[in-house]
């Protein structure tokens, strides 16, 4: 039994049949954790505010409610630790319930806007970007050895619908990068590599997930800062422990279905 279900079950028999709710059980956990979360948060981050931004996402979605406490603490903890605030609008990362062999856990996913957000802090890569490319747009790419990418969108009318997407990186101080994907070849990505295209968070944020896509693609070929790899690294990850570095801790099942979806 789960470390949430006994502080559940234990407040049940004190209160006499008075039910405890998730949200309380899960603040308990956190209490009686304190210390562990704490050694393992990054220094500019207190407990106590690790704990309302955990709670809130807790409270956001009662799927996540239902999946095994300690996975969704480890990957608030990852979250925290990429300094990323988990399923709000500003879309950076997110916290998705799922179930791994039968048993109900929670994945994390970095959002587009959270490479972008890691990115900019990176020192080493000066701006980072990702667009779509409409049938009407006017775009043109050379991967030759002088590698070039002209994509002017249609500023009057109707811009068509979109056909692929791009991502680029500027270095500091110079130097670039870019990858181009079709629609279509962002489609077969997602549809191979994701356990929840359908009905997931691919189907309500698909822009921006093919933007993520690219952005991925195209970091396999950029100069790295710590903070980038480890996004890269933790993303769509299950973990069920914390540590001081959260590479540290094992990634778990990979018979992954997801719950709805829902983030």
């Amino acid at each position: 039994m789960s470390d949430l279900k006994n502080v559940l079950k234990n407040n049940e028999a004190k209160g006499s049949g008075v039910t405890i709710n998730p949200s309380y059980a899960m603040k308990q956990l956190m209490i009686k954790m304190k210390g562990e979360i704490q050694s393992a948060l990054p220094s500019q981050l207190a407990s106590e505010r690790f704990q309302r931004v955990a709670l809130t996402a807790f409270n956001s979605n009662p799927k996540l409610q239902g999946c095994e406490p300690m996975t969704f603490i480890a990957a608030m903890m990852q979250s925290a630790q990429l300094g990323l605030e988990p399923n709000t609008p500003l879309g950076q990362a997110y916290l998705i319930p799922y179930k791994v062999k039968g048993i109900d856990k929670v994945q994390f996913q970095i959002g587009y806007k959270g490479l972008l957000e890691l990115a900019h802090r990176s020192g080493k890569i000066k701006t980072l970007y990702a667009h779509e490319v409409r049938a009407n747009d006017e775009f043109d790419i050379d991967y030759g050895l002088e590698q070039k990418l002209i994509h002017k969108p249609l500023l009057s009318g109707d811009r068509g619908e979109v056909i692929g997407y791009y991502a680029v990186y500027h270095l500091e101080p110079n130097g670039y990068g870019f990858v181009f994907m079709t629609k279509e070849e962002v489609m077969n990505h997602g549809k191979k590599y994701s356990k929840n295209f359908e009905g997931g968070i691919w189907e309500k944020e698909f822009d921006a997930m093919a933007k993520k896509t690219v952005i991925k693609k195209l970091l396999k070929y950029a100069p790295l800062s710590i903070e980038l790899q480890r996004a890269v690294a933790f993303d769509e990850s299950v973990k069920s422990g914390i540590d001081s570095d959260m590479l540290l801790v094992e990634s778990i099942g990979d018979e992954i279905i997801p719950l709805g979806g829902d983030i």
